[in-house]
């Protein structure tokens, strides 16, 4: 039984994104086919980078290479910039299911098909030029015209927990903004971030672009990265990770946009509809191994509805840990714990972020029903696995006797990361007051997280979400700034 219900779930996953492919806007698609549950797609490799081609070893000379690329690429026609940018789309569809699994084999993160899928929602929906829009005031002294302009060259720092998917994100957004970008991949994602890259390299010269308007470093590093984001020809920096590169970058002296991390708390009251809560969470949680900042982390439960909760979640593939088992589970998870109990921040245990939940399990000498996706557990509002973005397929609920109660706690644990927040409810009261309490950049409602990055849900898909510095979801228009032109008496028609 426990087979054929994961054997569901994966079909679902995939229909999804194939289902959100068939509704995007972009003209050619090239999609992935599939078979029992199984992605099939046309494997395209990409040809080795001649020397000063897309990769440099040197950060200046990469820097300097898109800074000359960039300004070629703004005397190109913005028709042109959506062919470019088209091409990238369809190029990516294409090498989606042999890039996801080299992200999965380099890293040792998250699992397919999710990573392909994560590739072909941000190819699909990753909005383009057409999200740079001019903006015109006309009176009686004339009139202005306001356009988004470029801002010039990017130096963008990608994470191992998105690599692909990031790369692909930020290159779309970057180029249809108008401006040229240098990558810096973590260095666990190195490969398969740079094989992204230069993806995205090849098929902006494919049809029609500069070469090098994209490039990246051979030998990503700590240093490199920090070297990038304080470099003086780097007019703005994109990171996405965790903690310490957005502090890194905020201190860098350039512009910074930067996507931190989350601690996505799941709020469900006594007016839900149980089964789509426990299916959604499911869900939710274990995509990817639970790598992604806006993943499910956390319940908090209203104490009447909490059995029905579990017994859904465990008819959709997840399995709850009891006894001692919970105290052996947080004690291999939780590299750092000062305080114990109460607010804090905790550290977890990076050898075990975005494994399965069987590979985990293993390690307490537990062995769950086959193809099990998530761990749950019953904890304290303060539990460490409560207080810590886990990033891995385990997520820890918390008994409330009330809605209000639950709320206030969700909101206290999410650390004020301004990230993800999502509720399960049909009262509307109980959904506008979270709305209100909760501050996020993304507040998903009777769905899985997925939905607020626009898979099974309406709006655009973003890598970057910029809570850290005020942004939000970012996209194209994002990374420019406004020029003003203002012709005074004249053009004032009607």
């Amino acid at each position: 039984m426990a087979d054929s219900l994961q054997d569901s779930k994966t079909d679902d996953i995939v229909q999804l994104v194939l289902q959100e492919l068939n509704k995007g806007e972009i003209s050619t698609v090239v999609s992935p086919t599939v078979t029992n549950g199984q992605s099939k797609s046309t494997e395209v490799y990409m040809t080795a980078p001649a020397d000063g081609v897309c990769c440099f070893a040197g950060l200046d000379q990469a820097i300097d290479a898109a800074r000359m690329a960039q300004r070629r690429f703004l005397d190109i026609s913005l028709e042109k910039r959506k062919q470019i940018v088209q091409n990238i789309r369809v190029r990516a569809l294409e090498n989606a299911e042999r890039l996801g699994k080299m992200a999965v084999t380099e890293t040792g993160l998250g699992k397919m098909p999710d990573k392909m899928n994560k590739i072909i929602l941000c190819a699909n929906k990753t909005p383009g030029p057409e999200d740079i829009r001019p903006e015109a005031f006309s009176g009686d002294n004339g009139l202005t015209l306001v356009e988004m302009a470029p801002w010039g060259v990017m130096g963008i720092v990608t994470p191992s927990t998105n690599p692909a998917s990031t790369v692909l994100n930020n290159g779309i957004s970057a180029i249809s903004a108008g401006n040229g970008a240098v990558f810096n991949p973590h260095p666990a994602a190195k490969n398969v971030s740079a094989e992204m890259a230069q993806l995205v390299h090849n098929a902006i010269v494919e049809a029609g672009g500069p070469e090098n308007l994209v490039t990246y470093i051979s030998e990503p590093t700590i240093e490199t990265a920090q070297a990038l984001m304080r470099h003086k020809n780097i007019d703005l920096v994109l990171v996405t990770g965790g903690g310490g590169v957005v502090k890194e970058a905020m201190a860098s002296g350039n512009r910074a946009i930067c996507a931190g991390p989350g601690n996505p708390p799941v709020v469900v009251d006594e007016t839900a509809i149980i089964s789509q809560a426990g299916r959604d969470i499911v869900l939710g949680a274990s995509f990817d191994n639970n790598v992604l900042c806006s993943d499910e982390k956390e319940i908090f439960v209203v104490d009447k509805v909490a059995h029905k909760l579990k017994r859904e979640m465990i008819a959709n593939g997840a399995f709850e840990l009891e006894g001692h088992y919970i105290d052996k589970l947080t004690k291999i998870l939780i590299e750092s714990d000062p305080d114990k109990s109460g607010y804090r921040h905790v550290a977890v245990n990076r050898n075990f972020v975005g494994k399965s939940a069987e590979d985990i399990l293993k390690q307490i000498d537990v062995k769950p029903p086959p193809r099990t996706q998530l761990i749950f557990f019953e904890a304290a509002w303060d539990h460490p696995l409560v207080m810590a973005e886990q990033l891995m397929p385990v997520i820890p609920m918390v008994r409330c006797k009330t809605v209000e109660e639950a709320m206030e706690r969700a909101v206290i644990v999410e650390h004020q990361f301004k990230h993800t927040f999502v509720m399960h409810s049909t009262s509307i009261i109980n959904l506008s007051n979270m709305a209100q309490l909760c501050r996020g950049n993304i507040f998903v409602k009777n769905g899985a997280n997925m939905a607020g990055l626009g898979l099974g849900g309406e709006g655009y898909t973003t890598m970057s979400i910029a809570g850290t510095t005020g942004e939000g979801m970012t996209k194209a228009s994002t990374f420019t700034r406004p020029r003003r032109c203002t012709l005074v008496d004249y053009f004032r028609i009607i």
